[in-house]
């Protein structure tokens, strides 16, 4: 069975000034383009063997800037809905509640259009995708790559590594970056994390 490989966007304008960037579609910055692009030898050096992309923008343009032809897009890639917590930063939301952590306390209900999630909703859709992947792997020799987010491919990490979602907060992932789920002795571990090239 081959590797996983996530592919965590570039920078944008939210993420570079630590706002919770959940649904709202915000472009790459001219950064977090050329962090893609310096992606692509690290791409290249892999078989892919499919290629499974979140739908909001900024990962669909670093998917296509790391020089993925053929990708599906799939809803259950999209990062954390944080609910009335969208676009606020961490520090802000910490003057109101003292000690809020996301990946225990969740966030605050928000609109209809994006109500919130809790830390166990994002992690049933992490197992979702994670049965995608699986099955994309038992039918290829080749890598299977995702292109999202970081907060949700930390909950991803955790799921993949057999820990409740609310373990994803141990592995801090940086934008412009790749990880590598693999496989030893027939348990998954990770294989690299945080990588850049030259890393």
């Amino acid at each position: 069975m081959g590797d996983l490989l996530l592919v965590r966007h570039g920078e944008t304008a939210w993420s570079r000034s630590g706002r919770h960037t959940g649904l709202t579609d915000v472009p790459l910055t001219e950064h977090g383009r050329e962090e893609a692009r310096r992606l692509v030898p690290l791409i290249r050096s892999h078989r892919i063997g499919a290629a499974f992309v979140s739908p909001l923008q900024r990962a669909r343009e670093t998917a296509e800037l790391i020089g993925l032809t053929e990708m599906r897009i799939d809803p259950d890639l999209r990062e954390w809905d944080y609910g009335g917590y969208e676009g606020v930063t961490t520090p802000a939301i910490q003057r109101e509640r003292p000690g809020w952590f996301l990946f225990t306390d969740g966030v605050a209900p928000g609109p209809p259009e994006h109500p919130g999630e809790s830390p166990a909703q994002v992690g049933e859709r992490a197992d979702r995708m994670l049965a995608k992947v699986d099955a994309a792997l038992a039918n290829t020799e080749g890598v299977v790559v995702l292109v999202a987010h970081g907060h949700f491919l930390r909950v991803l990490t955790a799921r993949r590594l057999g820990l409740p979602p609310a373990d994803g907060a141990l592995f801090q992932l940086a934008t412009g970056t790749v990880c590598r789920l693999s496989t030893e002795h027939g348990r998954p571990v990770i294989a690299g994390w945080n990588v850049r090239p030259g890393s």
